[in-house]
């Protein structure tokens, strides 16, 4: 029998290894990719090389950050899809000159500031570990995860690969739905974006959680239809008596702070804050998908979890798609003063990301 050197077993060892961790990373890719389809250039394994520890950063920082303020987690949730359904998951909503921006549209009115500043405060603890490569649009979506997933939501995995837009569009939240919207004009909303009516029922699920301001009651205490429980009406008429009156409340009056599918049977009791949301209990498209929901917490997260991925990916740039109009910002707040020809990490990301 041919005798086998050391060094050549410890090749053999090492190759038998490295394929290994190949045929892993495509099996569980291929598993991602057979339950949800991903747009091109994004990937579940962007970051794989050149930053191995992004999710980990990601969510110890923001145990610390909920921990002291857990109302920034449906705020950085709310961050998310003002970003994505605005106008494309491109960071553009933290852009802005502070009078002529997105997050001075009045769709936008109460993101929270504290929000905002923590996807600065996560690119500054990522780019000291990492080098420059993390977008600050794939920061948004990752911090909206954990928003979702350590309040007591769904863990799940998101695609990353997207690149930032240079520029904003102060009337792009022209494109976000109201919250006095009836269940046709936001099944019309949404349609056009190609999500169903399922989709759009767990989508509404966010409002689990976090608070509203009194002007985003418009008529849902004035109007008899959708119902109202008469008792919660007097609860919301009490706390604001005006739209203007400067204050806010609870939408999830029995588990405020907890992602659950509490939403659902609050619906069900006639006591969703928005007429966009009491509506799906009545609407002969939507109101058998709240039933559902409202007794199946892990039907509701598995449609939840689908439906973010693809919010996600809503007219994203990346290095495939809209190539030139994206970038990595060095500050998420500025686009960068001049163009930087791609580095070597960002290169390498690209060539996982096709692999």
């Amino acid at each position: 029998m041919a005798r086998v050197s050391g060094s050549s077993y410890l090749f053999h060892s090492l190759l038998l290894i490295s394929s290994l961790i190949v045929a892993s990373q495509t099996l569980v890719s291929s598993r991602a990719l057979t339950r949800l389809s991903i747009e091109k250039g994004l990937s579940w394994n962007y970051y794989f090389l050149q930053c191995p520890k992004l999710e980990r950063i990601v969510r110890k920082h923001l145990e610390d950050v909920f921990e002291n303020d857990s109302g920034q987690a449906p705020g950085l949730l709310r961050l998310f899809f003002h970003d994505c359904f605005a106008d494309g998951c491109d960071a553009s909503i933290l852009l802005g000159d502070g009078d002529n921006d997105e997050k001075k549209h009045p769709a936008n009115i109460g993101l929270r500031e504290e929000a905002i500043q923590t996807i600065e405060d996560l690119r500054i603890l990522i780019y000291k570990q990492c080098l420059p490569v993390v977008s600050c649009s794939d920061i948004i979506v990752l911090a909206a995860r954990e928003a979702v997933r350590q309040l007591g939501g769904p863990d799940f995995d998101v695609p990353l690969g997207r690149k930032d837009k240079k520029t904003w569009n102060a009337s792009a939240p022209d494109n976000l739905p109201a919250p006095f919207f009836r269940t046709g004009d936001l099944l019309e909303a949404f349609g056009a974006r190609n999500f169903d009516a399922s989709e759009v029922v767990a989508l509404s699920g966010a409002h689990t959680y976090g608070r509203t301001h009194c002007s985003s009651l418009v008529n849902r205490t004035t109007e008899a239809e959708p119902p109202i429980d008469p008792s919660f009406n007097n609860t919301l008429i009490a706390t604001c008596p005006t739209p203007n009156t400067d204050t806010t409340l609870n939408l999830d009056l029995r588990t405020p702070m907890k992602f659950d599918n509490m939403y659902y049977i609050n619906l069900l009791n006639r006591q969703g804050v928005f007429t966009s949301d009491q509506d799906l209990a009545s609407n002969d498209q939507t109101k058998e998908i709240v039933n559902q929901f409202a007794s199946d917490q892990n039907e509701f997260f598995d449609t939840f979890s689908d439906a973010f991925v693809k919010v996600s990916q809503i007219d994203v740039i990346t290095d495939r798609l809209r190539q030139g109009q994206g970038e990595i910002r060095d500050k998420c707040f500025f686009p960068n003063n001049k163009s930087k020809s791609s580095s070597v990490a960002e290169r390498v990301a690209e060539l996982v990301a096709e692999i």
